[in-house]
């Protein structure tokens, strides 16, 4: 099994006998399951690959920007100006085209769907999954939600609660993709409630401007001045969200005004989404931690409402005062233990519980299961984490932990790369066999090696589309060449000096090792230009050779 494949599997066990041992029983005793609406992990969550969810207003392109993604439309897609996505999709990777309804997609053994089934058959009814083979999705699973609606009539309409739905998914997303329209910077009411749901989440949340090449550049200015504005408003948070701006589809841009914004805003994005599945072991560690902060608090209320209630008479009189008096209650907790605020629970919803239930009948607090999750956040998730490579692990310890072949992992997105939507002419775009030794500037003598070893590449795992130094390292010291020739083979080949190997650079590469291996040929001093890639030949120029 491939090393980096081992890893992951390693923390996601940890993480499951952490959460059985230590969380769970502490769950169970104080009922966190129903104060927090949030049904009891199962191992198929841990296990589960990295979510991406798309939230937006009808008609703002997430069923686009989806089949943007895969490069191909999925079974049950439905696109248009009108509200044409009536359900939660999930899209998830398989051996053939088909969909899968709700009620047997919630009972999947490995898929973490089963938590759903507490939103009834009405809901259930309104969520499938489309099952495709998609390079994409073997490594991250892609939820697409309905588009939502203005006005208290069309949320009623529903048969369930969508906001409720929306928290179990953000929950468990490792990233949520909230859409805007350039055109529609609106935010109805259920849109404001379906934001509210997602505090706690934000370090997830990132927004798109999308259809921005639809208006001018004054124009996007004063729209992108508008959304800050909205968003400011609506998301109580001194931090302002990262906001990507683009055309999120496959189409060309219909307004060129801003093509080199959108490009770069686009790369960084797909760059997000491409590095996905390498932080998903430190995002499940990260959730784990605020459940973890949260089952404490609770622990802690639950305890002290036990032990304020008498012990024959009045109890229903003293749970009222004290159910009206909770924010007393909150701030006595909170001093007493060292709590933080931002980890007691919303002290409304809170109150609604507490009404429906029996302080009498609540458990006492237990210091044992305490002490059990405070080891948890101060011993066995730090050193967990420790397992995990950082920027302060030699080479040796960085080969131990990631394995010799950490860059071959299947773990990594396959994400978009067009630059004929913004204008530029991809190399053989107009012609399927590419340009002429006439054209002397987008000629490349190496453009068939290009095709050939564009599985070669992939399959050594590009992070973001770049090769990183080990892992290049690797495989020019596996072709045999002494020392001194790779490290001319390396001047030459990362052209740009940034110590990483593109696609490009990794094709240069290759032919040099090649001519050497077998063909005999001299490494040259310096590359001829129809070797250059075109995209490189400027900073070859610069640095006047």
């Amino acid at each position: 099994m491939d090393d980096a494949v081992t890893r992951t599997n390693r923390v996601s066990s940890q993480l499951k006998a952490i959460y059985k041992e230590a969380i769970l029983p502490a769950e169970k005793r104080y009922r966190y399951d129903y104060f927090y609406e949030s049904p009891f992990l199962t191992d198929v969550e841990f296990d589960a690959k990295p979510q991406v969810m798309l939230v937006g207003q009808y008609s703002v392109g997430k069923t686009s920007f989806i089949r943007y993604m895969l490069g191909r439309d999925f079974p049950g897609a439905r696109i248009g100006p009108e509200p044409t996505t009536d359900r939660f999709t999930c899209l998830i990777n398989g051996p053939e085209e088909r969909t899968i309804p709700g009620n047997a997609l919630s009972v999947h053994p490995d898929l973490p769907f089963r938590g759903l089934e507490r939103f009834g058959v009405s809901f259930l009814s309104r969520f499938e999954g489309s099952q495709l083979p998609s390079s994409v999705l073997r490594s991250v699973t892609l939820v697409d939600t309905p588009g939502i609606l203005s006005g208290e009539k069309q949320r009623v309409n529903r048969g369930y609660d969508f906001t409720k739905v929306v928290a179990w998914f953000a929950e468990r997303a490792d990233l949520i993709l909230l859409l805007f329209d350039a055109h529609k910077l609106d935010i109805s009411d259920e849109l404001k409630s379906t934001i509210d749901v997602l505090k706690g989440h934000e370090d997830k949340i990132r927004c798109i401007l999308n259809k921005a090449d639809q208006i001018n550049r004054q124009q996007l200015m004063r729209v992108y001045g508008a959304l800050l504005w909205s968003l400011g408003k609506t998301i109580n948070s001194p931090e302002v969200l990262r906001v990507y701006v683009g055309s999120f589809w496959s189409e060309p841009l219909q307004n060129l005004d801003n093509a080199e914004l959108f490009e770069q805003e686009e790369a960084d994005l797909m760059k997000d989404l491409a590095i996905l599945p390498r932080q998903s072991a430190v995002r499940k560690i990260n959730e784990l931690v605020k459940r973890i902060r949260k089952v404490k608090t609770l622990a802690y209320i639950v305890g002290y409402l036990k032990s304020q209630m008498p012990t024959v008479m009045g109890k229903e009189k003293k749970q009222q005062k004290l159910i009206q008096d909770m924010p007393n209650v909150f701030r006595t907790i909170m001093k007493k233990h060292n709590l933080a605020p931002g980890d007691f629970p919303d002290i409304n919803k809170f109150s609604e519980k507490l009404n429906d239930t029996k302080f009498s009948e609540f458990a006492t607090l237990k210091m044992e299961q305490i002490q059990l999750l405070e080891d948890c956040l101060s011993k066995s998730l730090p050193k967990l984490m420790e397992e995990l490579p950082s920027e302060k692990d030699s080479p040796e310890t960085l080969r131990a932990k990631m394995g010799d072949h950490a860059g071959n992992s299947p773990s990594l997105i396959p994400v978009p790369n067009r630059s004929n939507k913004f204008g530029k002419a991809n190399d053989g775009a107009s012609n399927p066999f590419g340009f002429g030794e006439e054209d002397q500037d987008n000629y490349w003598a190496l453009e068939e090696s290009a095709e050939r070893l564009k599985d070669s590449f992939e399959a050594l795992g590009p992070v973001g589309g770049f090769l990183s130094p080990q892992v290049a390292k690797d495989v020019l010291v596996k072709t045999g060449l002494q020392k001194d020739q790779l490290r001319q083979i390396w001047n030459l080949s990362d052209i740009d000096r940034d110590g990483y190997f593109d696609h490009h650079e990794y094709v240069v590469a290759m032919f040099l090792c090649d001519a050497v291996i077998q063909k005999g040929r001299p490494i040259p001093s310096e590359l001829p230009v129809s070797v250059i890639p075109p995209s490189k030949r400027a900073l070859v120029k610069g640095r006047g050779f």
